[in-house]
């Protein structure tokens, strides 16, 4: 279970937006649209166009799907064309790898460029470059020149468009919605990420097996989607600096934030933050912060060890005698069930607090990943990811929600790419740490290892009082 989707490609257009300003937040916006239409304080021409009839979030929504949906691709057919190339599955896994790592150290300067310069451009330049190196793998096939050190310069490039795209793209999103509609916006963009995160894989495997160049074919063809929908729609091209805060408003809120159950420390030192043009101004928001620490270490964990959770599960279930096909069905499981917890997000963000919430996400997973050493095979695995994957989207929202929507405009592109830096960073040791460990455990045992792993690291965040405590932002 992860909850990047920057992604790596995860994908990277997955944690965040910004540009509409802080609209309401509170899990009540709906019942308060209605008491504000009945007391007559919003006249029935302010109504924000339904999202089904915004022209341009609905562009950019699909460009997105499109840039998703070819990320997924490559991301499973560039290691299978490696491993049939070379037969080494270390020069097959070093495609992700050095996508990811391209991507992380991207990540402060695509924040930092995201701040200071027209996004749309930025966009517009990202995708033009994802575009040509895509493109590069089918043409040097027909020419017969396609190598290893070919594949893995794509992957560097890739990953670092990504760093680059995704948080511009993000805040266009939320640039075209009304704030009132953002958390239907968010449903709606967690839809298009497991989706795309469900059809990618197999629909790798079946262009593939029609000729090797035709993944790539299809992945050039949903980048320039994306480009296209990137040129059509305009959208806020930079950010407007906001007025400087008066020094009495800066609190640190955390004996108030324990008293209410508030987010601690989100106008902690707001006028410094909005003056701040640093690279490394969103690192020092997020980390300025007590609440925000804790949540994202918990986050970081989630990933570390859910990234790491792959292999083994694989392992286990080849040991059992299932198919590749059987295996791909069973991991899908986690994108069914997001799809599902898309629906689920604005119950479960009544229920409870930001914090609590995901400590018991979290929670839940630690048994879960124990699942795959029952009877059932592939049956049990898929399960158990489908009931892992229903609290990411809730978990994702919340991000935006307690991190993105609470921080200056001029200021969201940096901390959107160090959120996303710091959720990304773990997943390669995640990824290369379960290797090891499986050169030197059985699988039941690895997974045993991870989950206790998990457990311990979720302790410091579950005495945490504030974290416990934590409200949504008002």
């Amino acid at each position: 279970m992860t909850m990047t989707g920057v992604s790596p490609s995860t994908d990277q257009d997955t944690v965040g937006q910004g540009g509409v300003g802080r609209g309401r937040t509170e899990l009540g916006a709906a019942e308060q649209d209605a008491a504000e239409q009945g007391a007559g304080q919003r006249p029935e021409s302010a109504q924000p166009v339904p999202l089904r009839r915004n022209l341009r979030f609905q562009l950019l929504w699909g460009g997105s799907a499109a840039s998703t949906l070819g990320l997924h691709v490559t991301d499973t057919a560039y290691p299978l064309l490696l491993l049939a190339m070379t037969g080494s599955s270390t020069l097959a896994g070093a495609f992700g790898a050095l996508q990811m790592a391209a991507s992380v150290l991207c990540g402060v300067h695509g924040g930092s460029v995201a701040d200071r310069y027209d996004r749309r451009r930025v966009l517009i330049a990202a995708d033009s470059v994802r575009l040509l190196a895509t493109l590069s793998v089918p043409l040097a096939m027909a020419l017969d020149a396609f190598s290893v050190a070919h594949a893995l310069l794509v992957a560097v490039v890739t990953g670092a468009t990504l760093a680059y795209s995704g948080p511009v793209r993000l805040l266009a999103v939320r640039s075209v919605v009304a704030p009132e509609q953002l958390r239907q916006a968010l449903a709606q963009d967690e839809a298009r990420m497991s989706g795309a995160g469900l059809a990618g894989p197999p629909l790798a495997g079946l262009l593939l097996g029609a000729g090797r160049a035709v993944p790539f074919l299809g992945a050039a063809l949903a980048s320039l989607l994306s480009l296209a929908t990137a040129c059509l729609v305009r959208f806020p091209g930079r950010a407007e600096p906001a007025a400087p805060a008066a020094p009495a408003a800066a609190t640190t809120g955390t004996a108030a934030d324990e008293a209410t159950g508030a987010t601690s420390g989100t106008t902690t030192g707001a006028a410094a933050a909005a003056n701040d043009s640093g690279a490394l101004a969103g690192f020092r928001h997020l980390l300025a912060d007590r609440t925000l620490r804790s949540t994202l270490a918990v986050v970081f964990g989630i990933n570390l060890v859910g990234s790491a959770v792959v292999l083994p599960v694989i392992v286990v279930l080849r040991d059992q005698g299932v198919s590749s096909g059987g295996i791909g069905l069973a991991l899908a499981g986690e994108a069914v069930g997001a799809m599902a917890g898309a629906l689920l997000v604005a119950r479960l963000h009544r229920l409870a607090g930001p914090g609590a919430l995901l400590l018991a996400v979290a929670w839940f997973a630690v048994p879960l990943f124990l699942a795959p050493l029952l009877p059932g095979g592939a049956v049990t695995v898929f399960a158990a990811l489908f009931l892992m994957g229903l609290g990411v989207p809730a978990l994702r929202v919340m991000i935006d929600i307690l991190v993105f929507q609470q921080v200056a405009e001029e200021l969201r592109g940096r901390v959107i790419a160090a959120t996303m830096t710091l959720f990304t960073v773990g997943m390669p040791a995640g990824l290369f740490g379960s290797g090891v460990l499986l050169d030197h455990v059985a699988p039941g045992t690895a997974l045993a290892v991870l989950a206790l792993l998990l457990a311990l690291g979720l302790l410091p965040a579950t005495f945490d009082r504030t974290l416990r405590r934590a409200g949504w932002p008002a």
